[in-house]
């Protein structure tokens, strides 16, 4: 305190005024010794009179009280003993060295004399020796005069109940009662000022001056010390901050209000003003208005933080141990400030001598300020005594401190809870109000619970009572041991044995609650204890859903046990004991002796009438005759016999009956009782069954009450949605009035919201028939509420009954209520204290004023002083006048309105703001810390609320740096979200923070979102549910929101998932898979069922392995058959290896649940084969239910339901798979055609051939000539949707009408028999005929062959019109000839609205292109872009001088864009042309996205390594999100790009996680073996269907082939089961041949072969396995293919040396391919089986030369010599054609286009068969070489080399150009004469033009004929040309021709693909340079693509040393680029 005056002092500069004399320093040192001495001196001597005074004990401590409380004047005992010279001598020379002190600048070193002081460092100097000793000895006796003086002046003991001190300040009766008789005196004294203007006007010019000369000094005077307060504060309140990991603590108000300082502006005036002169008055009852006493436990943290061992933080404690640093204070910045802008000298001095101090040091100052101040203060804080106190204590010394002691508890008076809830009296044996009771349960809850529910005898007496039926809800919630509870009252057993007892409706409730599960499994397996509860209306809420459960219904085989058991008529002693279901099973099951035994007993009949249950009894035995039936009782073997519904209109119907069937047959009782009205009028009747009204009701409103109206739950203190209740109110009122209006409890934490306050209202309606009380206090009306019994008024002064009760005796009593209550001012001064009852005084004063009107009295009312005053002194005020103007408002508030209009008057006039809004922000956090600490209870938090909300909403919306703001959302969210829920305006006023967690920057959602309050967070979700459409928040953004709620919110709060379930969808698969351990919590699983058909598969299967946690394998095994209904959907995506241990049972009974959701092939597999496999008795029903699944059984199961009525129903099953395409095994295609007779097909009605259609592709070619077209006329529409071969599909046609192949109609309708159109045909139609057809024949474009399609597209293209037709040609645009298109262009680009649109090859795009420029020749970026899909064909000039002439970023990404969306690949050349074009750019980086996969993957690998993590990220993206170009990679590429990629996103080391693997995708396999060797095990096993789509190389098969075989995967292959094998699936051919031998064939028959095979095929057929098999070497083919050989014939024991050959049927050989099979079982099928093979076995690429001589020797066989071969069997011999003898080629017919195709797609013609093969052709069609048309060409495929060169030059050369596109893709055979003389027929001017004159386009479209171009124009040929020639015609160029053709500089114009195809014959015969031409293309130097070529993944080629010599030797020689040299070295493969 000192040091705060002193800075303040020297700060206006008064010290310098002081004139100090000179003197020695030796002698003023001398002098302060001296001085020193003399006050210790005078210590020791008042401390020997203190003993002696205290010997003499009570004589002198009773004069001096006596003296004191007389007042007489007397002499003061104070005094007595005190030497008072020798005070005056001291202070004497005090003062005279304090003088010469001034000069050695004392005060100025005062601050740093007492931070030595305080800091308790030793040798501080005599300067500080004598101020220790003058504060530490002087101030002892200065304390004791000012407590001597406040004793001196005490006043009498008076209720000062009203006084704010004593309700806000911790301040005693005799302190309130002189504040408030100073309170009275000011008010008397201002009313009574004369209302004279002159004065009043001279007052206010006093009060101007003044505040004008205090305004104008007060900044000076208040700055400084603030400044020192503030440095206080900052030590004391540590401000969180964001360490290196980018967290922070939670902070509070005081450190909000204190840190935050970067452009918040606080404004706390009005907020002081509140807190000190209004506080807070609430007009409702609710937990914001808490009583006086209870405000003392209030603080601004929460109350956890405010226990012993967290004391620590609390702001005015002495021993902290957490101080802030130094660099956290205003002392940092005042040493960061440029000399000359400190802000005062003795704060620099103070900051300065703290910098030089340690932290413990920095403890011990703040300590001894602490304690200091605390003794300063304990004469105003300590309690004073009052005028009758004895005795006296003096003060606590100043210095040094105490020792640390405990905590100091917070005084507290005698609580009214203490006086009334003497709960060791209530076990007594009186009856206990229940009154009393709710009282104690609701204010001392803690206490209740452990006398009274812990306390079990005075529970059960208390509930006695049914007012006191609340506890089971209280105690059920707050019990210590609830199962205890649980042992006592829920003794079901028991209260079936008193049925007539009535059991509490808050028991069942409470017993529902806290043992559901019990319960549940209680009442579903007992009808009496159903009938029992769910008699009462108030349980029906609770009935369960039993449907799940399986009755117990008495069988055929336990009959007898039963009846045995259960009616034994000799022990029924006590009816109590014999349940209503025993009744019934003994009346149905045993008749005869219950009649005889009960019913002839009348005594023992008279005892069971007793019970209300059995009225119908007596009825029931009078008519039953009393001698025993001769027929057996009927024998109930099933609920259907039970429930027998139909009869219940005509008999009686016992209720357990009624009951049974509600549980066990819901659907059908709801249909057949609830649906009928008589019957449930007739049920309804009995009062047992009184609970159908609710269960036949609405449903769906049943459910939605039990749900929301959780009445037991309202018991709590906790927030009940308003809408809630408001439905519980409509849809359930008997119960909502019954358990909410009766229950005060629940009915005043329902009242503390406002929004709920129409409770009063509609329980007064609805319980209160004949109106308001009348006043005479008799009446009620509201649930038996008497006035005169609860109303009594006369002891409320003693004790305040509850808001409730108040409000009722308000509106039922309002009479008697204002006579007793409103006219008694203490009683109103007493309510008006208390927040909950503050309406009262308003309501009296309403009804005063009302009553006086109605009088007539006319008399004037009290005058008010507040308002008086402020109209004299004419203040405009916001203060509300009527609240202190009202009766009982008691003086204190009238002082404070009236000074809170004066400070708002003033507040205008005041200067200096800033310095008193930093006051004021400081004040506001002190007493934030007072009332921490327990020392005040002023509300400041509440008061400072919406103050704070709005500055931290201004602040937010102006704050442009988010660090600072991150700082807030982080790091206070907890305390901002405890500032809006204070109020009620969290959706309004509180929506600015919720809307700014939207806003923060991706890189910090997470940090900062897991830093919220769990109800920040739920408050966020619920605001995003609302509004996510106008949020509209990117994916990521909300992906890693929820990623933060799932991993930090969910584990502490799991009520939260409901609102985290509609983002689930969003979650990555690492926040599913750790998700908290919820799997056992029903409401979580049916969350996620609910929502996992919004998520994809990949998020479903993580679900799955998630939930497969909680699922061991036995448990799943042996649990009951429901657990699939049970699960619901997320049971279906468990990891096969859980979901394997399913048993049949359950697989059936939740077959349901199962087909609803995606089910993997496997799984399918599973169901299928274990359902039939284990059951041999399905029904129709159960194989409806499999549905399809049926197709995947095994074959031998399904031939047991032969003969049977099943039967049908699997053919029809297994036909509509065959309609699906879905896969049938062999056996099973067997199963279904052996039940008709198809040995003669033309006897076949139409309806069986419409059943075999899916199946007739099986049955070959012969089986279809045999039909007749009336039999295939009805069957047509079905033909034409299965897939047939040409040859089957030519044979159709051939028998149908010729309107079906010649009218537009017919052809529209062709479908997938489109195939077997013959090309004769197409030819003889017309046009327009052609084009009516083609939307039919586009839907089947894919079956089409290449002579179809020619002939076709040159058809239609031949017509002038075609340019108008291009939305019906556009399907056929691939397989359109150029030369069709050329002459077209200039129209077409006329009609540029259909032209830009369509699919154009690049060939075609090339050519329109050209046609674009030619008309534009000066194209703009704007026109490139409208030319759309002719964009594939821009030229690189054009396309390099657009990006020249706008190289903006905008502008080349608008071009990249353009390039990306076109809708066929680009061309080769056009990515390289725009990769070095894009070079060029500074922003190339920023392009990646808009390049797209196809151009960014054209990048050289070089570029790519370089990528930076972000880019490489982006780039992997891409190559997710369309994987075809990196497919198209040659291999080693893709394992060089996918290593550079891995390394870089730093997935190299470590292990290989699940997460990596898929984020990497179809990449995930091209890792190098070291990384794909540490992939974990278990991910392994979890992604198997996953990594078997992927491509593997050799030695990645291997490492597959190892980790199936280890222990934690499958195990040794001898080990493995037909289950095993079905999860290894194709991965079984990794394994090597040494370790498939280890398999026991017998574990697999052939439909698991063909299964293994066809996941095979499957995968081949799929986009990764096509481009795999592409990129695999042939060897490599080779060797795959004869695994495959081996795998089959091993595993069906062909390999046995005793083996008979098997003879596979036809259907066997469409999954397993001809060439697999040895060649006896092939030559050894039936004639017919062979016959219809055929085709099949031409078509087989992998048959060897004498497999093929052997099938060509069966197949003359059977369909006789060559030369007489029908037509249709020609094309079925394929590639054994290639066997036939030149003689018999000689005899073939091959006078049809099919014919001749079928052998021209043949490629291993030797040059001797093909002459004789193209003169069959010509001689067969009897057409001369000029006469064939391009359709005959294009069929002729590679027969078109047998043409001699002189037959070539006599083609028709337009005819050849359209034949080009598909002959020069073949690697035709021809010589090179061969090869020159058709490119002389196609530089005709007719056909191309001259050579030169070719374009890119010509070169693409004739391929393998530019390598027939003479030497002098492939020499002359520019880089565009080069550019189109294929890679395939670059390699069939003579090797002596190329190196003759080519110059090196023409070598270096070959893209990468065409460099990499010259062959090593090529490459040998090339020169140095151009060798190192072809090096340059091939070697990866600077931003070129690597040398690929011939590098396997085990080596890598690089130059040898000489080679690096000599390179250098050329580069020093010629100063150019070095030229590497071919490989001669090999190293091994450096992953990079």
């Amino acid at each position: 305190m000192l040091c705060l005056s002193t800075g303040a002092v020297c700060d206006v500069k008064e010290c310098s005024q002081i004139q100090p004399t000179q003197i020695d320093t030796a002698e003023l040192q001398e002098e302060i010794l001296r001085v020193i001495d003399q006050i210790q001196s005078l210590t020791r001597e008042n401390e020997v009179v203190a003993d002696d005074g205290s010997e003499g004990g009570h004589s002198r401590s009773g004069s001096f009280h006596e003296g004191a409380s007389s007042r007489s004047g007397g002499e003061t005992s104070l005094l007595e003993g005190v030497n008072l010279n020798a005070y005056y001598s001291v202070l004497v020379n005090l003062y005279s060295v304090f003088m010469p002190l001034l000069s050695e600048r004392f005060i100025n070193n005062l601050p740093n004399t007492l931070v030595c002081l305080l800091s308790e460092t030793p040798q501080c100097g005599l300067e500080a020796e004598l101020t220790r000793t003058v504060s530490l000895e002087l101030a002892k006796p200065l304390l004791a005069l000012i407590t001597f003086m406040r004793s001196e002046t005490c006043a009498p003991l008076a209720v000062g109940s009203d006084s704010f001190a004593r309700s806000h300040w911790r301040v005693d009766e005799v302190r309130a009662a002189e504040i408030t008789a100073f309170q009275e005196r000011l008010i008397s004294v201002l009313s009574q000022v004369p209302l004279s203007g002159n004065l009043m006007s001279t007052i206010s010019g006093l009060l101007d001056m003044v505040v004008s000369y205090f305004s104008s000094v007060m900044a000076t005077l208040i700055q400084v010390p603030m400044d020192y307060v503030r440095i206080g504060l900052q030590f004391g309140i540590k401000v969180p901050s964001l360490n290196e990991s980018e967290q922070c603590q939670q902070g509070d108000i005081r450190s909000l209000c204190r840190g935050m300082t970067h452009n918040v502006s606080w404004s706390f005036g009005p907020s002081i003003l509140d807190i000190f002169l209004a506080p807070s008055l609430c007009s409702y009852p609710g937990p914001q208005c808490t009583s006086p006493e209870d405000l003392y436990s209030r603080s601004a943290t929460p109350a956890s933080q405010t226990v012993a061992d967290d004391d620590q933080d609390l702001l005015f404690r002495c021993d902290r141990h957490n101080l802030a640093v130094f660099n956290e204070t205003t002392c940092a910045d005042i040493f960061a400030a440029p000399r000359g802008e400190a802000s005062s000298s003795s704060l620099a001095v103070f900051c300065h001598a703290l910098s030089q101090l340690s932290p413990a040091q920095l403890e011990r100052v703040w300590g001894n300020t602490c304690h200091a101040i605390q003794a300063l203060m304990s004469p105003v804080l300590t309690q004073a005594p009052h005028c009758g106190t004895e005795g006296y204590t003096p003060p606590p010394p100043v210095l040094p401190p105490p020792p640390p002691s405990p905590p100091r508890l917070a005084r507290s008076s005698p609580n009214l809870r203490n006086l009334v809830c003497t709960y060791g009296n209530w076990s007594q044996g009186e009856m206990v109000d229940a009154g009393l009771v709710s009282f104690c349960g609701e204010n001392d809850r803690d206490r209740f619970a452990e006398h009274v529910c812990d306390h079990p005898p005075l529970m059960m007496m208390l509930l006695s009572d049914s007012n006191n039926h609340w506890i089971w809800g209280f105690c059920g919630n707050w019990s210590s041991n609830p199962g205890m509870l649980v042992s006592i009252f829920c003794v079901y057993q028991g209260w079936m044995a008193q049925p007539d007892v009535l059991v509490p409706p808050a028991m069942v409730a409470f017993c529902w609650k806290a043992d559901g599960n019990r319960m549940k499994e209680m009442i579903c397996d007992n009808v009496g204890l159903f009938t029992l509860l769910f008699s009462d209306p108030e349980n029906s809420a609770l009935i369960p859903n039993c449907t799940h459960l399986a009755p117990y219904l008495p069988q055929e085989d336990n009959l007898d046990t039963l009846v045995a058991e259960s009616c034994r008529y000799s022990e029924w002693y006590d009816v109590k004991l014999i349940s209503p279901d025993i009744i019934s099973l003994c009346i149905r099951l045993d008749n005869a002796d219950f009649v005889a035994k009960v019913c002839a007993n009348a005594t023992f009949l008279s005892m069971l009438l007793q019970n209300e249950a059995y009225p119908w009894l007596a009825g029931y035995c009078t008519d039953m005759p009393q001698e025993a039936p001769t027929s057996v009782p009927p024998r109930v073997s099933s609920i259907f016999e039970w429930c027998d519904y139909e009869t219940w209109d005509s008999r009686h119907v016992d209720p357990s009956v009624v009951g049974l069937c509600w549980q066990h047959d819901q659907s059908n009782f709801t249909k057949n009782v609830c649906c009928n009205s008589t019957l449930l009028d007739k049920l309804t009747q009995e009062s047992d069954n009184k609970w159908l009204f609710s269960a036949c009701g609405d449903r769906d409103a049943a459910e939605m009450i039990s749900q929301v109206c959780r009445y037991t739950e309202w018991t709590s203190p906790i927030i009940v949605d308003m809408t809630d209740l408001a439905v519980c109110a409509e849809l359930d009122p008997f119960n909502f009035t019954t358990r909410v209006c009766s229950n005060g409890t629940i009915l005043q934490n329902l009242l503390a919201n406002l929004d709920n306050t129409w409770l009063l209202k509609h329980c007064a309606n609805v319980s209160r028939p004949e109106g308001p009380g009348d006043g005479s206090g008799g009446g009620g009306g509201l649930l038996g509420f008497k006035p005169s019994e609860q109303c009594q008024y006369a002891s409320w002064g003693m004790a305040v009954p509850d808001a409730p009760l108040m409000a009722l005796c308000w509106d039922y009593d309002q009479a008697n209520f204002a006579s007793f209550v409103c006219h008694d001012v203490g009683l109103l001064t007493t309510l008006a204290l208390d927040v909950s009852s503050v309406w009262v005084s308003q309501l009296c004063l309403s009804y005063t004023n009302y009553s006086t009107n109605a009088s007539g009295s006319g008399g004037e009312s009290q005058p008010c002083v507040a308002r008086e005053l402020v109209k004299r002194f004419n203040w405009s005020c916001s203060a509300d006048l009527a609240r202190v103007c009202q009766a009982g408002a008691g003086v204190t508030a009238s002082l404070q309105a009236v000074l809170r209009c004066w400070l708002e008057n003033l507040g205008h006039r005041l200067q200096g703001l800033s310095a008193l809004n930093q006051a004021a922000s400081i004040t506001v956090v002190m007493l934030v810390g007072l009332e921490e600490s327990q020392l005040t209870s002023l509300r400041v938090t509440e008061n400072i609320r919406l103050s704070v909300l709005k500055s931290i909403a201004f602040y937010l919306e102006r704050e442009t740096n988010f660090d600072h703001k991150r700082v807030l959302l982080q790091c206070f969210g907890k305390v901002l979200t405890s500032l809006m829920q204070t109020g009620r305006d969290v959706t309004s006023k509180g929506s600015f923070l919720i809307k700014e967690y939207f806003r923060i920057p991706l890189g910090s959602v997470r940090a900062v979102l897991s830093a919220v309050d769990i109800t920040m967070a739920r408050q966020i979700l619920q605001y995003y549910g609302r509004n996510k459409n106008t949020l509209q928040l990117a994916d990521d953004y909300v992906s890693v929101m929820v990623s933060a709620f799932l991993r930090v919110h969910l584990l502490n709060d799991i009520s939260l998932f409901p609102d985290l379930a509609p983002l689930l969808p969003w979650a990555s698969l690492a926040d599913i898979k750790a998700l908290p351990p919820l799997q056992a919590n029903a409401n979580i699983r049916e969350t996620i069922n609910a929502n996992l058909a919004l998520m994809s598969m990949a998020q479903r299967q993580a679900f799955g392995q998630w939930f497969s946690q909680a699922m061991a394998p036995l448990d799943m095994t042996s649990a009951a058959p429901s657990l699939i209904r049970d699960t619901g959907n997320l049971i279906t995506y468990l990891p096969f290896q859980s979901f394997q241990h399913l048993s049949p049972a359950q697989l059936l009974d939740g077959l349901e649940v199962l087909q609803r959701n995606t089910l993997s092939p496997l799984q399918q597999n599973f169901i299928a084969q274990s359902i039939v496999g284990s059951y041999k008795n399905l029904s129709i029903q159960d194989f409806i239910m499999l549905g399809t699944l049926s197709c995947l059984a095994e074959p031998s199961d399904l031939l047991l339901y032969k003969d049977t009525e099943v039967f049908p129903v699997i053919q029809s099953l297994i036909t509509t798979c065959a309609q699906q395409g879905q896969y049938l095994p062999s056996h099973m295609i067997v199963l279904f055609l052996n039940h008709t007779d198809l040995r003669s097909p033309a006897s076949l009605p139409p309806s069986s051939l419409s059943e075999l259609v899916p199946f007739l592709p099986w049955l070959g070619v012969d089986f279809l000539q045999e039909l007749s077209p009336s039999q295939l006329l009805p069957a047509f529409p079905a033909l034409a949707s299965v897939s047939f071969t040409p040859t089957q599909a030519s044979v159709i046609l051939d028998k149908m009408p010729p309107t079906y192949t010649s009218a537009p109609g017919g052809l529209q309708v062709l479908g997938t028999l489109v195939v077997g159109l013959k090309v004769e045909t197409v030819r003889t139609l017309a046009a327009n005929t052609l084009l009516s057809s083609l939307p039919g024949m586009a839907q089947n474009k894919a079956e089409l062959r290449p002579p179809q399609v020619n002939a076709i597209a040159t058809k239609l293209w031949g017509s002038p019109d075609v340019v108008n037709w291009l939305a019906k040609v556009s399907p056929l645009l691939a397989g359109t000839p150029l030369r069709s298109v050329l002459p077209h262009t200039a129209l077409l680009l006329a009609n540029s609205t259909y032209t830009t649109t369509r699919p154009w090859n690049t060939q075609q795009a090339k050519a329109l292109f050209r046609e674009v420029m030619n008309s534009q020749p000066n194209l703009n970026q704007e026109q490139l872009l409208n030319i759309g899909t002719v964009g594939p064909g821009v030229s690189c000039p054009v396309l390099r001088r657009l990006f020249i002439a706008r190289p903006s970023t905008s502008s080349v990404k608008r071009i990249l864009r353009f390039l990306r969306e076109q809708p066929t690949l680009l061309h080769t050349s056009l990515k390289n042309c725009v990769i070095e074009e894009l070079y060029n750019f500074e922003f190339f980086a920023e392009l990646l996205v808009e390049m797209g996969a196809e151009i960014a993957l054209a990048l050289p690998v070089s570029t790519i390594k370089k990528f930076p993590a972000v880019m490489m990220d982006t780039l992997r993206t891409m190559i997710l999100q369309d994987p075809q170009p990196f497919l198209m990679l040659p291999r080693i590429k893709q394992e060089l790009l996918v290593d550079k990629l891995v390394q870089r996103l730093g997935m190299y080391t470590g292990e290989y996680t699940e997460e990596e693997l898929h984020s990497l995708g179809v990449m995930a396999t091209f890792v190098v073996d070291e990384v794909f060797v540490q992939l974990r095990r278990s991910v392994f096993l979890n992604n198997m269907a996953l990594l078997q789509g992927f491509c593997y190389s050799a030695t990645k098969r291997e490492q597959v082939a190892a980790m199936l075989q280890e222990p934690r995967v499958f195990g040794p292959v001898k080990t493995w089961t037909p289950v095993t094998i079905g999860q290894v699936g194709r991965f079984l051919f990794f394994l090597s041949m040494d370790t498939l031998q280890q398999i026991s064939p017998s574990l697999l028959s052939l439909s698991h072969v063909e299964r293994l095979f066809l996941d095979q095929s499957q995968w081949e057929a799929s986009m990764v396995g096509l481009h795999c098999v592409r990129n695999s070497p042939p060897d490599e083919r080779l060797d795959w293919f004869k695994k495959e050989q081996f795998v089959l014939q091993y595993l069906l024991g062909f390999l046995m040396i005793t083996s008979a050959p098997c003879k596979p049927g036809c259907e066997t050989l469409h999954t397993l391919a001809p060439s697999l099979w040895p060649i006896n079982s092939l030559t050894s099928m039936p004639d017919r089986d062979f016959s219809n093979c055929l085709e099949l076995m031409g078509q087989d690429p992998f048959l060897q030369q004498y497999q093929r001589i052997e099938l060509l020797k069966k197949a003359k066989k059977v369909h006789g010599p060559v030369s007489s071969l029908p037509s249709t069997v020609i094309p079925q011999l394929g590639g054994l054609s290639v066997e036939l003898s030149l003689k018999e080629l000689a005899s073939l017919r091959l006078a049809q286009i099919s014919s001749i195709s079928a052998m021209g797609t043949v490629s291993t013609w030797t040059s001797r068969q093909l002459p004789v093969l193209f003169s069959t052709v010509v001689n067969s069609t009897q057409l001369s070489p000029n006469q064939l048309d391009s359709s005959t060409l294009v069929a002729m495929g590679y027969m078109v080399c047998g043409a001699t060169v002189t037959e070539i030059q006599t083609f028709n050369a337009v005819e050849l150009c359209k034949a080009v596109l598909w002959l020069g893709q073949l690697r035709l055979t021809c010589s090179e004469e061969q090869l020159a003389a058709m490119v002389t027929l196609l530089s005709d001017s007719l056909a191309f033009g001259p050579i030169s004159s070719w374009g890119q386009d010509v070169f693409i479209e004739i391929g393998v004929f530019a390598a027939g171009l003479p030497d002098m124009a492939m020499s002359s040929l520019v880089k565009e040309q080069i550019e189109g020639v294929t890679p395939l015609a670059l390699s069939l160029i003579p090797p002596e021709k190329f190196a003759v053709v080519f110059s090196p500089s023409q070598i270096s114009m070959f893209s990468y693909e065409q460099a990499v195809v010259v062959t090593a014959e090529q490459r040998e015969a090339l020169s140095d340079s151009q060798q190192r031409a072809l090096a340059l293309v091939l070697t990866p130097w600077e931003d070129r693509p690597l040398d690929f070529r011939g590098r396997s993944s085990g080596v890598t080629v690089g130059p040898s040393y000489l080679c690096l010599l000599l390179g250098l030797l050329i580069w020093l020689l010629s100063s150019a680029r070095p030229l590497p040299c071919h490989a001669t070295s090999i190293a091994p493969l450096h992953p990079g």
